[in-house]
């Protein structure tokens, strides 16, 4: 029996389980949102919200939890890295688009704050913790929780169908919705609200003829009385 033993197994050992969902939280603290399996989001949910609840505080203390459940202080936003003095238009028009996109969630640092030696290696770049307690964790200062929201995309996955969706942190709903087809529920529930704006309509429309039939009566109801 597994009694007392909550959360997600996702067919992993601990050790396992543990490292991808620290380098899913990394992925989603740098980008604003990431692709992936339901289940998988569903798991990797709530440890950013007490990552994200932790970050408030602002203390020391908080700081060295954070460190503790992502393993280290690891760096982060190497894809934001331009070669010096390179005219790589497709590099450079990549790396805009990405940031765009992550910065209708939070501020991302500058190119320059990435530096790589002359072997590629990455010899500078910014700390992820320094940019959860500075640029994530103040968005949401108002906010008691409910950082995230999962999306279901409509798309399942090719060799085991498994069901896809975005997990992104919350504030950024203008523009398109992300889902192309609506849920089975929301066509259900528009058609419910279609068929009783119809009978609304219908039965207004009865009232105004029995209203307009009434009239006539009553005027010649009249007429005789006088008579």
């Amino acid at each position: 029996m597994r009694h007392r033993k909550a959360g997600f197994k996702l067919g992993r050992t601990r050790t396992h389980r543990e490292a991808m969902l620290r380098n899913m939280a990394a992925s989603l603290f740098e980008h604003g949102q990431i692709v992936t399996s339901v289940p998988k989001a569903k798991a990797l949910q709530p440890m950013v919200e007490k990552i994200i609840t932790k970050a408030k505080k602002g203390d020391l203390h908080s700081r060295r939890q954070v460190i503790a459940t992502l393993g280290r202080d690891r760096t982060a936003f190497e894809w934001l890295y331009l070669p010096k003095g390179a005219d790589n238009e497709a590099e450079r028009t990549r790396v805009a688009a990405m940031r765009e996109r992550a910065e209708k969630y939070f501020d991302i640092p500058s190119s320059d704050e990435v530096e790589r030696n002359r072997y590629g290696e990455l010899r500078k770049a910014p700390k992820l913790v320094r940019h959860i307690f500075e640029n994530v964790a103040p968005r949401f200062a108002d906010r008691q929780g409910g950082y995230t929201r999962i999306v279901r995309i409509g798309y399942h996955r090719l060799g085991d169908a498994t069901e896809m969706c975005v997990i992104q942190f919350v504030g950024a709903e203008e523009g398109p919705e992300i889902g192309g087809n609506p849920s089975r529920r929301r066509r259900q529930a528009d058609k419910r609200s279609a068929y009783n704006a119809k009978l609304r309509k219908e039965r207004g429309g009865d009232k105004t003829a029995a209203t307009a039939t009434a009239e006539p009566k009553a005027e010649d109801a009249g007429e005789s009385s006088e008579s």
